[in-house]
């Protein structure tokens, strides 16, 4: 046991002095057709994480020419999602891993809790919602309000008619709503369990409705990096769940999924996307994240194969029949980036340039030398697909010593087509939108 408490300490003690720079565009993960090298193995796992420190004064993320960034909200306690209400008022869940998340579990699992405490992850849950309100159209939220507390691990959330859906990491609840209110105060109703227990490796569980309101899609990730918990223990994870809205009944969209993330309609084919983070521990330049339209009745891989057919022979029992059944995604978004937040632009604000493209909110390696993500980046869709390369959109979250002052993680729309991003590390929401369209170009900051 001391000989193991040596070598953990051994890992995490560098990570004092792993900062090197910002992340790398030397990744070849990207695109419709990714490089895959060779997988590697190792006993010891890659750690270089950028450890947090706390932005200076005056700190904005860096947007392309032509666009004002501005903090919408600042004074946040951890929020990771966003959903933008038909009125304006804007809902962010202010969510970390619960405290039975496994991810300390093990002699790497203890090791990378260490690692992201310093990456400003593994705080106590603060398990609610913030309401923010635009109140004179200035682009900031001049108030907060705390709309829903008591939650477990919130993330999802979802309005249909006058029924507001949540998702808890273990349920999918239901809430009386009232356009304008500030604050919930029925009691909300469990509508469906959702796979969570004594071991839940990825917590986060995001929805969406369909263009009927009939159904809800509901991502649900993988109980473990690649299986290495048994196989039993992924039943009825990593996958996409459909939910009924007036049965109530739950059945699998789609499978093999290791952790989808954003959901969103794209809005020229009207297919389903979701962005996905695929699995770690086999070499720097394996295996990229994705985006990709989710078919019904599809399987995707998980655990047994990555990126299609490409077999990970780390996974007990092989099976071949699977890996024969795994479709390929459509586009990779980088190894190791993290990406979780998806939105398409639909709206006519920004230049014609961005019209049905993808932003994605790319919450950054931990596990990779250079880092890549800790940024937005934008991937332009002609007739409904991927068409070129991702483009930085917001960046500047790393500095020139390689310290992490903001992290991306949810990305939606506001009422008036601007960009909103949220940041779990400066506790903040971002606003981007074009600089002719904004009112002044000297926005006061938002009130702490």
């Amino acid at each position: 046991m001391r000989l193991l408490n040596r070598l953990a300490v051994s890992l995490v003690l560098p990570l004092a002095s792993c900062a090197i720079g910002p992340s790398s565009s030397s990744d070849a993960g990207f695109g419709a057709s990714p490089a895959m090298p060779a997988p590697e193995s190792s006993l010891v796992p890659m750690v270089n994480i950028a450890p947090v420190q706390a932005r200076p004064d005056g700190f904005m993320p860096t947007a392309p020419a032509g666009f004002l960034v501005t903090e919408f909200a600042g004074g946040l306690m951890h929020p990771r999602w966003l959903y933008t209400l038909p009125n304006g008022d804007v809902l962010v869940a202010e969510s970390d891993a619960p405290k039975e998340h496994d991810e300390g579990s093990g002699l790497f699992g203890w090791v990378r809790k260490q690692v992201m405490k310093r990456a400003g992850a593994g705080v106590p849950s603060p398990d609610r919602i913030v309401l923010l309100r635009d109140v004179d159209g200035s682009g900031v939220a001049r108030t907060q309000t705390v709309f829903l507390r008591g939650l477990h691990s919130p993330f999802g959330m979802a309005l249909i008619g006058n029924q507001l859906y949540v998702a808890d990491t273990d349920a999918l609840l239901r809430f009386d709503y009232v356009t304008g209110t500030t604050q919930l105060t029925s009691p909300g109703v469990k509508v469906a369990d959702l796979p969570a227990g004594p071991i839940t490796h990825h917590w986060t569980k995001n929805i969406l409705v369909d263009r009927s309101g009939k159904h809800l899609y509901i991502t649900v990730g993988s109980n473990s990096n690649a299986g290495e918990n048994g196989i039993d223990a992924e039943e009825d994870r990593a996958r996409i769940l459909v939910f009924d809205i007036d049965t109530g009944h739950v059945r699998p969209y789609a499978t093999g999924l290791r952790n989808a993330n954003g959901l969103a309609w794209q809005p020229d084919s009207g297919a389903l996307w979701a962005a996905v983070n695929e699995r770690d521990d086999l070499g720097n330049n394996l295996v990229p994240d994705y985006m990709t339209a989710v078919k019904d009745g599809a399987f995707y891989g998980f655990p047994y194969s990555y990126y299609g057919q490409h077999v990970d022979a780390r996974v007990k029992p092989q099976r071949p029949d699977m890996v024969a059944k795994a479709i390929a995604p459509d586009y990779a978004l980088g190894n190791h980036t993290a990406s979780l937040g998806l939105v398409f632009y639909d709206r006519s604000l920004f230049p014609p340039h961005y019209r049905g493209g993808a932003f994605v909110g790319q919450h950054g390696s931990w596990n990779r030398k250079p880092r890549t993500g800790y940024k937005v980046v934008f991937v332009p869709f002609v007739d409904g697909k991927p068409a070129g390369v991702p483009e930085d959109f917001l960046s500047g979250f790393l500095t020139a010593d390689g310290y992490a002052v903001g992290r991306p993680v949810g990305v939606a729309l506001d009422a008036h087509g601007a960009l909103l991003v949220a940041d779990d590390v400066g506790n903040a929401v971002w606003r981007v939108a074009p600089r002719n369209n904004e009112r002044s170009a000297d926005i006061a900051p938002a009130a702490k």
